[in-house]
Order: structure tokens, then C-alpha cells, then sequence
């Protein structure tokens, strides 16, 4: 099983994603959680245009990706799990934890230094909510997220499987919170003890700053529990919820790929990073 997932990387990886958007996608159709106010058409186009940029930047960077760099720190014997002589299992289970915590504290960090956020916030800026919005993020903001993910599997030590399993999840998830589909609330309370959810995380996309700075997790829920980073649901309920940033609102800004791309270097942080949020009491 180790050989066939490492040798086999890429295939399982489009797989997945190709398998786990359509998924959503259709349940996008049969069971909408909000009605959506601009062109699907015009979005997916630039939402996904960006993804295919970005997978053609991180390839030309980054030959190897994160699996090379496991596989190379694998063969010397790097990183703390490697130091710790642990089962293949365990070593495993761990390093998907840790990156996923990892992952939780970057999100943070772009949320809390100006420059970062500023690279971010064409992932907020999406004027709607779904599956194509998960992998909306600007090229040199990723090509940052891979430096910080080299740097924390040569900490970890974290198995060239376990890095496979992580990237498969993290697509998957991130692709499943951020879908625009209705789940019961019974259902959906108890799902986000477990993972993070579409009604969970789209608290996170709201136009308020308390809220945008609240449920940073993509796959795990319980950083933001433990962290005090939590919010149950948006104020305004999430069919009255603007989505968005509230400085960023033009169609040809937001939703076309050459605005997507400039945005990052116009106008300033305003208040939505959280150095410079006013906090409240939340849920």
C-alpha cells in the first residue's frame, strides 16, 4: 500500500480532487444552502483559471513539491518524528495532526501581518460561497504556503505518506467547507466535533471583521475551540450574511482573474486584520 500511494502520488491527488469537486458540485444543485448573486459562468472561470496558475507556478518552483522534500528528509533521517524512532502508524497519525495544526496557525498569520493579509484577501473577496472558492488564493501567497509547508515537514520529519494523506484531505476539505450546500443542523453539529464544516467555516467569509477573524480551521475543528477562535454562526444568520470584504465589491474587481491578481496591491488593510480588530464577545 506504501509503494502504490507514493508511486502514485499525482493520479490518487487528481483523483480525489476531480472526484470530491463533483461531488460537491452537484450537491451544490440539488440541495443550495444560499442563493448565489454572481455569474456562476464568470467565477468558476476565474476561480478555476487561478488554480490552474497556480498549479503551473508550484510546478515550475517547486519540481519535487512537498512529497520530494518528505522523501528527501525520509532518506536522512530528519525531523522530530524521525528522531523518535516511531511506528510507521503513529508517525503518520502525528504528522497529519501537526501539519493541520500548522496549517491553522498560518491561516492565523495571514489574517494578523497587513502585507499577508493583503495576499489573502483575494481569497475573501469572492463575492459568493462555493466549492470553487476553497482553492481560490493568490500565486505568491501559495508559493509562500509551500515554503512554510517544506519548512515544517523538514521540522516534523513527516513521512512521504503522511504528506500525501494530509494534501488529499486538506483538497478535500477545503473543497467540502467551502461548498454552498444545506446540511441539517442536527447533522451539521455534530459533523463539526469531527471536521469543519460549511456553515462553520462560512462564518469565516463573512464582510464582519469579528467574524472573518473566527474558524480558521480547514480540516480539524478543534484548534479554533481550543484557541478561543470559535464562532458558532454569523449574527445575521447565514442566509442574510454578505459574503465578502466590504471594500472590495466591483464584479471586475472580484470576479475576473486580472482584478483577482492586482488586488493584493491596492487600497489598505482597513480593520480586517487582527491587530487592528475591535473584539467581542462571541458564540
Amino acid at each position: 500500500m506504501h509503494n502504490f500511494i507514493t508511486t502514485h502520488e499525482t493520479t490518487i491527488r487528481l483523483a480525489f480532487f476531480i472526484g470530491v469537486f463533483m461531488i460537491v458540485a452537484l450537491w451544490e444543485i440539488a440541495s443550495p444552502r444560499r442563493t448565489l448573486t454572481e455569474s456562476k459562468i464568470v467565477r468558476w472561470f476565474s476561480n478555476l483559471s487561478i488554480v490552474a496558475l497556480n498549479t503551473v507556478i508550484v510546478r515550475l518552483l517547486f519540481p519535487a513539491a512537498a512529497v520530494g522534500v518528505s522523501a528527501y528528509v525520509s532518506t536522512h533521517q530528519w525531523g522530530l518524528l524521525n528522531y523518535y524512532n516511531l511506528s510507521t502508524p503513529v508517525a503518520i497519525i502525528l504528522a497529519v495532526i501537526a501539519l493541520d495544526f500548522i496549517i491553522y496557525l498560518q491561516h492565523v498569520l495571514v489574517h494578523a501581518v497587513p502585507g499577508l493579509w493583503n495576499l489573502h484577501r483575494v481569497h475573501h473577496a469572492d463575492l459568493d460561497y462555493d466549492v470553487t472558492t476553497g482553492s481560490r488564493f493568490h500565486p505568491i501567497e501559495i508559493i509562500i504556503s509551500m515554503l512554510i509547508k517544506f519548512a515544517s515537514i523538514v521540522v516534523l520529519g513527516a513521512p512521504v505518506v503522511a504528506v500525501i494523506i494530509f494534501e488529499v484531505i486538506l483538497n478535500a476539505c477545503a473543497m467540502f467547507n467551502h461548498g454552498n450546500i444545506y446540511l441539517p443542523q442536527k447533522i451539521d453539529n455534530i459533523l463539526r466535533l469531527f471536521i469543519v464544516t460549511p456553515d462553520m467555516h462560512r462564518v469565516h467569509h463573512s464582510n464582519l471583521a469579528d467574524e472573518t477573524n473566527s474558524n480558521f480551521g480547514f480540516n480539524l475543528p478543534w484548534w479554533d475551540r481550543l484557541f478561543g477562535t470559535y464562532k458558532a454562526q454569523p449574527d445575521k444568520g447565514h442566509i442574510d450574511t454578505t459574503i465578502g470584504i466590504t471594500t472590495f465589491t466591483d464584479s471586475k474587481l472580484c470576479s475576473y482573474l486580472p482584478g483577482m491578481l492586482k488586488l493584493p496591491f491596492m487600497g489598505k488593510s482597513t480593520d480586517y486584520t487582527i491587530n487592528r480588530r475591535q473584539w467581542k464577545k462571541t458564540e
